[in-house]
């Protein structure tokens, strides 16, 4: 008499992945008919195993669609395939900036190589710096730029606290298995072989930075706070103290003006106030909007309408049909902006909002 089994294994990192992914509003089946696909209606369909390669696993092909997912933005998960060509080269730039955001996710848990992504784009992202948003060649900006806006939607809703859990208990279990084994468990020709330690972290908590040299204090992340502003803070770390030799964060950037910069007058904020007060009123009224308690500067598109300078990148518009969202809603998503030949500059800098 046959044995009932009303349960089955699952695979932890599948599980993991698969709530995960739900979590974010995404529906993983598997199915032999593509090896990985989006409907646009939020159905992420992946190969089964007879289509994976050798160094496949389901836990890397759901965190590599959506570093799509936030390289292209929430709009996306109405677009067919993120709104992606995979047929053609329209769209390497996004590709690139997707396979940077995995490595920056994955290189502070030690799961770089782990968990690399099995594409043709594979030689890219193996030649990637420590740093994948390190910029060798200026040619490489937008897909670093891109890569960069990726990586700060990631504490934002859907993907916030879901996608930092999810890499959490894969690092547990992964480190886990690699230390119960040690070195003589863990063959050559293994993905377990690859795992490398996590990173350390810093006093606020963050994965230290590779650079053992940087200093919190050096990094354009920190302001000074508190009553007589004597003390220096961390706005990545919602304001926590900084010591005079907390080791730098994996998010560290170094100093900057605003000629090369302009971020608080784009993507960084989406309103720059004008207080009743401020001479800018008087002077500028026609470069404002009225919104509920005051007025704010103008936009045009994801910047003030007063910044000049800069290069806009074209939106992530879908190119392909299909989708919960058309192709026409696609294209109100806000450009970014890079740095280019003219610096950023304000029209009327002398006569600015004070904020």
């Amino acid at each position: 008499m046959a044995r009932p089994t009303p349960l089955k294994y699952d695979d932890p990192l599948d599980a993991i992945w698969i709530e995960a992914a739900g979590r974010m509003g995404l529906t993983v089946r598997r199915g032999p008919e593509s090896y990985a696909t989006t409907d646009g209606a939020g159905t992420l369909t992946l190969t089964d195993r007879a289509g994976m390669d050798p160094d496949d696993c389901l836990a890397q092909m759901i965190l590599h669609e959506l570093c799509h997912f936030m390289v292209q933005g929430p709009a996306s998960s109405g677009w067919v395939d993120w709104g992606l060509d995979n047929e053609g080269t329209i769209h390497n730039e996004l590709e690139h900036a997707c396979l940077r955001l995995q490595a920056a996710l994955l290189t502070p848990l030690g799961l770089r190589k782990t968990l690399a992504p099995t594409t043709d784009f594979r030689a890219y992202y193996d030649a990637l710096p420590h740093d994948p948003f390190e910029e060798r060649a200026e040619e490489e900006r937008e897909s670093i730029t891109r890569a960069r806006a990726a990586y700060a939607r990631r504490s934002r809703p859907p993907f916030r606290t879901h996608l930092e859990a999810a890499l959490q208990a894969t690092c547990n279990i992964l480190q886990e298995t690699r230390s119960a084994l040690g070195e003589s468990g863990t063959h050559t020709n293994s993905l377990l072989s690859t795992i490398e330690p996590p990173s350390e972290l810093n006093s606020l908590g963050f994965p230290r930075h590779h650079r053992a040299d940087l200093r919190c204090t050096d990094c354009a992340w920190s302001y000074q706070g508190g009553p007589g502003k004597p003390v220096l803070r961390c706005r990545q770390a919602e304001g926590a103290r900084i010591k005079q030799d907390t080791p730098a964060c994996v998010g560290f950037e170094a100093t900057f003006d605003c000629l090369t910069c302009g971020a608080c007058c784009r993507e960084a904020y989406d309103t720059v106030e004008v207080s009743s007060r401020d001479p800018a009123k008087k002077l500028h009224l026609h470069l404002m909007t009225s919104r509920a308690g005051g007025l704010d500067m103008k936009r045009a598109g994801p910047r003030c309408a007063c910044l000049r300078g800069g290069i806009d990148l074209t939106p992530p518009a879908p190119t392909i049909s299909g989708g919960k969202n058309s192709a026409d809603e696609g294209r109100k998503v806000a450009p970014r902006i890079m740095p280019g030949g003219a610096p950023f500059t304000c029209e009327i800098y002398e006569t600015r909002p004070r904020t």
